[in-house]
């Protein structure tokens, strides 16, 4: 019976840990999930400033294509661990509170209107008696509240004025050797010698300068604003690193041919994320 219940029992292979060490932003893969239930976050796909994990991205992917720094992300969806991210997950690429186009979110009933007593005064009486001239303008301007005003010039004015702070110049002073084309090249290339200089094209901070983006080699990231942010591949040498601020013409790299068949530098503009020509924001050559 002792040799029986030996020879019938079962030996359990050992757990091999296959965990490679390096940081999330080199390592960011997405993995298929093997689980049963829904991705995480899956209940806010497709809302407005969401993004949902596909085959092939990595934290880095996801900041570049959504226009954002990935450690933000990794903050704002409380991930312990930004290496694992899984196919279908659901992430949320705007900060807590803000909606997708980047405008807080208020509470109603939260604009502040100023009380006045009944038997004050408007300011089309008060500039009568002190000799107004424009008595109609006066009553206009009284009788359209403050906070109507605020919101209509904001809204109207939030989108342009992230483009107005913004003074562009070119990354390098080689010619265009391919432009861009949003299907195809989702900025320029910029030819050059080896060992040429790349310059941050206006003020900002990097987010991200590595080589764990597949396709682009060596790269540098760097976020203008809430709008803006642009990218730089192919550097045979990397100047910058993550979180440093920097200033237009600034030297953050050197051109190379990392990941490219010839050296060349490819630079993106990416506004909210998406890929726009570089040529309609850099002043003409």
């Amino acid at each position: 019976m002792v040799l029986a219940a030996c020879a019938s029992s079962t030996r359990r292979a050992p757990v091999e840990d296959r965990s490679t060490g390096r940081p999330p932003a080199a390592t960011a893969a997405a993995v298929p999930t093997e689980a049963a239930s829904a991705p995480l976050g899956a209940e806010n796909a497709g809302k407005p400033g969401y993004y949902t994990v596909k085959p092939g991205d990595t934290m880095i992917r996801i900041g570049l294509e959504t226009g954002q720094n990935w450690k933000d992300i990794a903050r704002w969806n409380n991930m312990d661990n930004p290496s694992l991210i899984e196919v279908g997950q659901v992430l949320r690429v705007v900060p807590p509170g803000v909606d997708a186009n980047g405008v807080a979110a208020k509470p109603v009933g939260s604009t502040k209107v100023d009380a006045r007593p009944l038997d004050a005064k408007p300011a089309v009486a008060a500039a009568a008696a002190s000799g107004a001239t424009s008595t109609t303008t006066a009553a206009a301007a009284a009788s359209t509240p403050v906070a109507a005003v605020s919101a209509a010039s904001g809204a109207s004015t939030t989108a342009t004025r992230e483009e107005d702070e913004v003074t562009w110049s070119w990354p390098a002073g080689g010619p265009i050797l391919a432009p861009f084309d949003e299907a195809r090249n989702k900025g320029v290339a910029i030819g050059g010698k080896p060992g040429d200089p790349v310059l941050a094209a206006a003020d900002g901070r990097v987010v991200y300068a590595g080589s764990g983006l597949r396709g682009y080699g060596n790269l540098v990231i760097v976020k203008h604003n809430s709008t803006f942010l642009t990218a730089y591949a192919h550097n045979q040498a990397l100047l910058v690193k993550e979180d440093q601020p920097v200033k237009r013409g600034q030297k953050i790299a050197e051109m190379g041919s990392t990941d490219a068949q010839r050296i060349q530098l490819h630079f993106e503009i990416r506004k909210q994320g998406k890929p726009v020509d570089p040529t309609r924001l850099l002043p003409p050559r």
